[in-house]
């Protein structure tokens, strides 16, 4: 199996995002990352999932994506032509001076911002590609990680491409 990133248009009202997930549980399937929001028209949200299927059972569930009243268009992105972007927030124990310079030092190396700093710790924002989120995070596992939150992958298609 491995990582595939669907992306679908759906209509924006209540319930929506309960029958998408609904729709993954009844299947067995974990959803590994969800994003979703508006679009320029405020009737419609964009919905992108990432789960761990082999290319059969995406297959299935992009066609019962497909069957849905609400859902608009679906479309597996193609990984080779697809620009991923995640969020990152990170609060890191700074409480020793050379922790705090690490710290720094990798969330500029990383292009992050710093939110809040404080006497023992720094709160930064760091943007990117998940797997450069993913060794951020253990570059600074040593500093000593208090607490993070994750936004989920958003993609969308390069060139003229478009859901």
């Amino acid at each position: 199996m491995a990582i595939h990133t669907v992306s679908f248009l759906v209509e924006n009202k209540a319930g929506v995002l309960f029958n998408v997930t609904n729709l993954f549980r009844r299947r067995g399937f974990n959803i590994e990352s969800i994003a979703v929001g508006t679009v320029q028209d405020p009737k419609y949200s964009r919905m992108t999932i990432s789960v761990d299927a082999d290319a059969k059972t995406l297959a299935n569930l992009v066609e019962q994506l497909e069957k849905m009243v609400e859902v608009i268009k679906v479309k597996r992105l193609d990984p080779l032509r697809t620009i991923q972007r995640e969020m990152l927030l990170v609060k890191l124990s700074t409480q020793d001076p050379i922790a705090r310079e690490d710290a720094l030092k990798y969330i500029n190396n990383q292009h992050g911002l710093v939110l809040d700093i404080d006497d023992d710790n720094i709160m930064a924002e760091v943007t990117g590609y998940p797997g450069e989120l993913d060794e951020f995070l253990e570059y600074v596992k040593s500093i000593g990680i208090v607490e993070l939150s994750r936004t989920g992958i958003t993609a969308l298609e390069k060139g003229r491409l478009k859901l």
